[in-house]
């Protein structure tokens, strides 16, 4: 007697979540570069191809800082998946960005 084995299929019309990412810089300054950089790295390690970067550099468009309530810079916040969350640094230190991103528990 053989036996099937169902194989799950996807479901038609739903797909990953998309990560809306906004990184706040100001001009091409090393610091600003280290971030994307930095930034780049963490999505293509943790988020595969699920993320969209949107650089803003607000030496070009200041009045975007007010909606995200930016204070310091570099600035990475997470537009998408909801809740919005905000990380503040160069983004090199991986542990507290997977913790600031949401994608793993604090201690």
């Amino acid at each position: 007697m053989k036996t099937k084995i169902a194989k799950k299929r996807p479901v038609p019309g739903k797909r990953a979540k998309l990560w809306q990412l906004r990184l706040y810089v100001v001009d091409s300054t090393p610091k600003s570069q280290s971030a994307l950089a930095n930034l780049k790295q963490f999505c293509e390690t943790h988020l595969k191809s699920i993320y969209h970067i949107t650089v803003i550099d607000l030496l070009k468009q200041p009045q975007l800082a007010k909606g995200d309530q930016i204070l310091a810079i570099p600035t990475v916040v997470r537009k998408l998946p909801k809740p919005v969350r905000t990380v503040i640094g160069n983004l090199s230190n991986i542990e507290h960005l997977l913790v600031g991103m949401d994608l793993r528990a604090g201690n």
